[in-house]
């Protein structure tokens, strides 16, 4: 029999059975992990299963590459805070929706899990949750090996008048060095290099380049050719915000 513990962000949930369900849960140690929980809609299991919400779980398996089963404990709901505010169900069904199809089963990621877990304990606080979610955005590009590089323009080298971002590269470009090109580059707000007011409009704008990598970079292999709908949702509270 192989076990082990460690602490959980629900991510999402399936019915396995009459009584159980199959639990997905970003673990700082084990990555994204799958297990049933028996008894998981029950009254007393099924409100600890919220996705976003921390808990502490043994994973127990008699093989490693098995399924295996969990039994949880909770740590923190963040139920309420979702719940309360538009802008913060939104963005928790965003930040687990992407973490559930980006990341590599098994695959530990604990910096990015501390980072996720700050993220989520912000969604009360919608005067600063949509710039700490596109930083997140931009962390979860660098963690999975696509980080962004916005300091000088691609093709002259200057470190001025930088205004969009290569599709191709990740690179910043300049208005002059993107030329009869400029139609095709992506935006590229000062909020997206740490700059500027970071209003909502220069948010959403960042947001479109940082999920333009998110596709076509970390979603190339997971089967999904689309960014979740739940992250179009987000976008959309933020629209009308």
């Amino acid at each position: 029999m192989i076990e082990w513990q460690d602490e959980a962000v629900v991510l999402a949930l399936r019915p396995h059975g009459e009584t159980s369900v199959i639990a997905e849960v970003f673990t700082p140690l084990h990555g994204r992990h799958a297990g049933i929980v028996r008894g998981g809609t029950s009254r007393k299991i099924a409100p600890i299963l919220q996705p976003g919400a921390q808990i502490a779980v043994v994973w127990k398996a008699r093989l490693e590459d098995h399924l295996g089963s969990f039994t949880v404990e909770p740590v923190r709901s963040r139920a309420a805070m979702a719940m309360a505010d538009r802008l913060a169900l939104a963005g928790l069904n965003a930040v687990t929706a992407l973490l559930s199809v980006v990341m590599a089963e098994r695959d530990p990621h604990p910096a990015l899990y501390a980072r996720s877990v700050d993220l989520l304990d912000l969604l009360d606080q919608g005067e600063v949750w949509p710039l700490a979610y596109l930083q997140w955005e931009l962390a979860l590009l660098e963690e999975m090996g696509f980080g962004l590089d916005l300091k000088t323009c691609a093709v002259t080298g200057t470190t001025e008048g930088l205004v969009y971002v290569s599709p191709r590269s990740g690179r910043a470009v300049s208005a002059a060095g993107a030329g009869e090109w400029a139609d095709r580059m992506l935006p590229l707000p000062p909020v997206l290099r740490g700059e500027g007011d970071a209003d909502l409009p220069d948010i959403r704008a960042a947001l479109t380049t940082t999920g333009y990598f998110i596709e076509h970079q970390l979603m190339r292999g997971s089967g999904d050719r689309l960014l979740p709908a739940a992250r179009q949702r987000l976008l959309a509270v933020l629209a009308r915000s």
